[in-house]
């Protein structure tokens, strides 16, 4: 079980987010602080594993934590948790483990605790701070932000553009779909189609037999074409754990 912070100037915000965590059983105690004055008190009394911070807050910013927090012996990983899709960029280039927008869903949450375990892995397996996740620049409405390339469930092909589509929203992006196949190979993107390019990790079903054979991906029902149909079942024999003998 991990241990917490919550910083967030607005009461209610705090016992909302402290009451999702607590759903969560890989979530163990929960320290909440309503400044960032008072977070910086509390994480030098009782060292956390993760930090969620808002960034809009008097004083201390979520962004001036992350900073002071860079500095401390037990570093936590810490997560943005914020009404502002454009403090983004700035956030992972303090390389948080994640940001999410407020109102807050369960399932997100749920993922960025993940986010918050696996970064603790990678930290004490390389006993360094855990790599920053691939980040790719996307426009929406006009607003440029930044979103996780692990986030991406498939790339659809459009013209010269790509749309890349994640559980929350799709994006288009100026890059031909030839360039992603072969930029995200070592990722776990595969090309099925002329049309489609998925990550093998958002998987969830697959039906490669008779005359239409598909792949399903979150929601999303794929086609799969036969000429990359051998492909495809290669990399995922390759994906498959195989018991020892």
């Amino acid at each position: 079980m991990i241990s917490v912070l919550i910083a967030d100037d607005e009461q209610p915000a705090v016992d909302e987010l402290a009451f999702l965590l607590g759903q969560d059983p890989r979530i163990g105690v929960i320290h909440r602080a309503t400044s960032g004055a008072e977070a910086i008190r509390i994480l030098t009394r009782e060292p956390v594993d993760a930090a969620f911070l808002d960034i809009h807050m008097p004083g201390l910013s979520g962004f001036d934590l992350a900073r002071a927090l860079q500095r401390f012996e037990h570093r936590p990983a810490f997560v943005f948790v914020t009404a502002d899709e454009e403090g983004a960029l700035e956030a992972f280039d303090l390389a948080a483990v994640d940001y999410l927008l407020k109102p807050v869903r369960t399932d997100r949450l749920h993922r960025s605790v993940t986010r918050v375990v696996e970064s603790m892995g990678q930290g004490q397996a390389t006993d360094a701070a855990p790599a920053r996740p691939e980040m790719i620049a996307v426009t929406l409405g006009g607003t440029t932000r930044m979103i996780r390339r692990d986030d991406v469930r498939y790339v659809q092909a459009q013209g010269d553009y790509a749309r890349l589509h994640t559980d929350e929203a799709s994006y288009l992006v100026r890059v031909p779909m030839s360039d992603l196949e072969r930029q995200w190979a070592d990722a776990g993107f595969v090309r099925v189609h002329r049309s489609y390019l998925v990550a093998l990790p958002h998987v969830t079903r697959v039906r490669l037999g008779g005359d239409r054979p598909t792949i399903v991906v979150g929601q999303a029902e794929l086609p799969v074409s036969r000429r990359l149909l051998p492909g495809l079942r290669e990399r995922l024999e390759a994906a498959t754990p195989r018991a020892r003998p």
